[in-house]
């Protein structure tokens, strides 16, 4: 088949076609160079009646192959189809019973290869997946996870730890048989109250810390950080047993309403102001019907506050002497229990206190920049995100990063976790996701033996949540980022999938060591692939372009060289459908609507299809 080398073009290599047929199922095939103490190997990526196109991949050397090519073959060696005993070099193991190999799918070029890699070089890695939709991501996604557990009935991961946000609910029953293995378990968690196989999804708001509350009430500015910050301690103060916690809240009222009397406003001014902040904020010990003695007689509070014929406040030495005396408390000062609990509710009595103590009555700048805090609060209070702040019981973040991994007992390890966003907007959806991620970042970072305990967070539609946001510019950093950049040494790795590449964070997708590419049309796009690996060619992206649905190409550092790879239908299939048009539009409808004026017929497809049930 292989005549003469006729000539190189960087790392091309021209061939004589010595049959002069141009048999076009070569295409995909390797090539072997053999050479004295190495062979150089090549791809054929081209063939014509007249030459052979060969894109050289890198070099066999005492069996091991190698990626990239030092030196090109000499002119006068004879290249070859590879060998079988040289091939698994290239496609990986072709034993993946063993618990270090990672079977990845079938080779559509080797009929009866399969596709393997190292599964510590995959998994030990942030990890993308990429393809339009239609393209079969969602069935070779669950296809890659089926393998990881159910490829071996000898090895299973019985210490993995995987979160699978899954924005459509399409792997909800995915997994299912992953509880009939010894020691294994799946666990689904909802986002739909009314949905009672699953758990609903919940956090304790007293795990939230200031940069969990800026996501989830979506703070602007650095500027507020603080006042969330005085918020949870505030919080945290308030539901103590302390003794102090009610000196507090009178140290922070007295020192409000000192303020607007040092304001240099009218006496009618003042009075209002004062009177309207004791009839918002208040405690037993101080209010507007706190007794000020003097000798012979009292008054409260409120008529200290009467101004007089001459427009003065008369018994303003005395309301300010008042509230001096309440004036003694320092809040570092205060001791507050670990396992101190609170609710939305609790968050909103100290973010109004919080607020106070900032001045923002004060300054009007400062009360726009900050109100919007509380309404954004008080809107999750009233609406439905108020289920899923709902904690009765006390957990450290561990314990609950713990108890989400685990069986709903607690008694075992849920291996692999559903978590349904299907019921949420993506506002919110993207709030708890970054603040999940978090949590399980830091739980990693604080174990003592590092890496024991791997997090692995899988995000399906990753481009909704993993964004330029301005987080950097409010937090100091964007989780995303951070856990790409130094999750891996910890344990906590990413794994994006997405149809968008060109929306995901260009820092995240950047630290990313392999992926998977299915069908891409969308020109930036493609560049971005491209610039991924060097390894990617102009006739990788052209592959990718055509590729069949079901059919991917993967490379990264867990791949000796871009490869193209079946993904077999998994079983269960993801529901990943697309409408049916030639069966919905024939089909009788089920249901009429009527109304006084018109008709209107309700069809739903009697059929459902995936869209990734094409097997290339």
């Amino acid at each position: 088949m292989f005549g003469t080398i006729l000539g190189f073009d960087k790392s091309k290599i021209y061939v004589q076609n010595a049959k002069g047929i141009a048999d076009t199922n070569y295409i995909g095939y390797h090539v072997v160079f053999p050479e004295v103490n190495h062979k150089i190997v090549g791809e054929i990526t081209g063939i014509d009646s007249r030459q052979i196109v060969i894109q050289l991949i890198g070099e066999i050397v005492n069996g091991v192959f190698s990626n990239g090519v030092l030196k090109k073959p000499s002119i006068n060696t004879k290249a070859r189809i590879i060998f079988k005993s040289e091939l698994e070099s290239i496609l990986g193991k072709q034993d993946y019973t063993q618990k270090e190999n990672l079977l990845v799918g079938t080779s559509p070029i080797y009929n009866g290869y399969v596709i393997t890699c190292s599964l510590n070089e995959f998994f030990a890695n942030h990890f993308a997946i990429i393809g339009n939709t239609g393209s079969g991501k969602s069935c070779g996604v669950a296809r890659l996870l089926q393998n990881v557990f159910f490829a071996s009935a000898q090895n299973v991961p019985i210490n993995s730890h995987i979160a699978l946000f899954d924005v459509y609910g399409e792997y909800y029953n995915t997994f299912n048989n992953l509880d009939n293995y010894l020691g294994m378990h799946f666990k689904k968690f909802t986002t739909k109250v009314e949905f009672g196989d699953s758990e609903l999804l919940s956090i304790p708001p007293y795990l939230l810390d200031a940069d969990d509350l800026a996501v989830l009430l979506g703070a602007t500015s650095a500027t507020q950080l603080p006042v969330l910050r005085k918020t949870i301690s505030l919080a945290r103060i308030f539901k103590s047993k302390s003794e102090a916690a009610q000196e507090y809240k009178d140290d922070i009222i007295s020192h409000v309403c000192l303020d607007i009397l040092s304001s240099g406003k009218t006496p009618t001014q003042i009075r209002d102001q004062v009177i309207s902040i004791l009839s918002s904020y208040y405690t037993p010990t101080l209010n507007l019907d706190s007794e000020i003695y003097q000798p012979g007689y009292s008054r409260t509070l409120r008529q200290c506050l009467n101004i007089d014929e001459q427009g003065k406040i008369n018994a303003i030495n005395l309301v300010i002497e008042f509230l001096q005396e309440h004036r003694k408390v320092n809040i570092e000062d205060i001791k507050v229990e670990d396992d101190v609990t609170y609710n939305l509710n609790d968050l909103y009595y100290a973010l109004d206190f919080a607020l106070i103590s900032e001045g923002i009555l004060n300054s009007e700048e400062s009360y726009e920049q900050n109100n919007i805090l509380k309404a954004r609060l008080q809107s999750i209070i009233n609406g439905q995100e108020a289920n899923y702040f709902k904690f009765n019981n006390y957990l450290s973040k561990s314990d609950f990063v713990e108890s989400f991994f685990s069986t709903t007992d607690g008694t075992e390890t849920a291996q692999l976790v559903d978590i349904n966003l299907s019921y949420l907007d993506d506002t919110f959806a993207k709030a708890l996701v970054k603040i999940f991620s978090k949590m399980f970042f830091e739980y990693t970072t604080t174990i003592e033996s590092r890496g024991s305990y791997p997090i692995h967070i899988v995000l399906e539609e990753a481009h909704r949540y993993v964004q330029n946001d301005k987080d950097t510019e409010i937090l100091g950093y964007n989780i995303f980022d951070r856990i790409t950049k130094e999750g891996r040494k910890y344990g906590t790795i990413l794994g994006f999938i997405t149809q968008r590449p060109n929306e995901l964070s260009k820092t995240a997708l950047s630290q990313c060591s392999n992926f998977i590419v299915f069908r891409l049309f969308y020109p930036d796009d493609l560049e971005i692939v491209r610039g991924i690996s060097s390894n990617v060619t102009d006739e990788n992206i052209e592959k990718i372009k055509t590729l069949h649905p079901g059919m991917g190409l993967v490379f990264g550092s867990a791949f000796k060289v871009p490869l193209l790879v079946n993904f077999p239908l998994p079983n269960p299939m993801p529901v990943s459908t697309s409408i049916r048009v030639d069966t919905t539009w024939y089909t009788a409808p089920k249901k009429t609507y009527s109304t006084t004026t018109m008709s209107t017929p309700n069809t739903q497809s009697t059929t459902e299809t995936s869209e990734d049930n094409t097997n290339a």
